[in-house]
């Protein structure tokens, strides 16, 4: 790994969007149980559009993904920091620039990522 430097500010910088994106998705929930709180309507038979129960399970789902990403993140920063950043963590080979720069947070090579599948 020629530059860990670059891939901590490509990580960081990813990292702060996530955490933005983690608040918002945070204040929608938020926003959402109060509608259902402060609502005595039957929004399951709301010819309408897309019910309370269905905007507040689809903003869990996202939170939850992006919680994951986030932890995927914070892991790939600790091994730039223990200097195993760019080796694959099933075989130990030099992780190709080109995934690092689609995939900054990846643990694994090519081969083993397609194993995971």
């Amino acid at each position: 790994m020629d530059d860990p430097e670059r891939f901590r500010r490509l990580l960081e910088e990813e990292k702060a969007v996530k955490l933005n994106l983690l608040a918002a998705l945070r204040s929608d929930i938020t926003s959402v149980n109060h509608a259902r709180q402060d609502s005595n309507v039957d929004d399951e038979h709301d010819p309408e559009g897309a019910t309370i129960a269905f905007e507040l399970s689809q903003a869990s789902a996202l939170l939850e993904q992006s919680q994951r990403g986030l932890a995927q993140i914070d892991a790939a920063l600790e091994r730039i920091a223990a200097g195993t950043y760019g080796l694959c963590a099933v075989c130990g080979v030099v992780i190709p620039e080109g995934r690092l720069e689609a995939r900054p947070w990846t643990p694994v090579c090519v081969q083993h990522a397609s194993s995971r599948l």
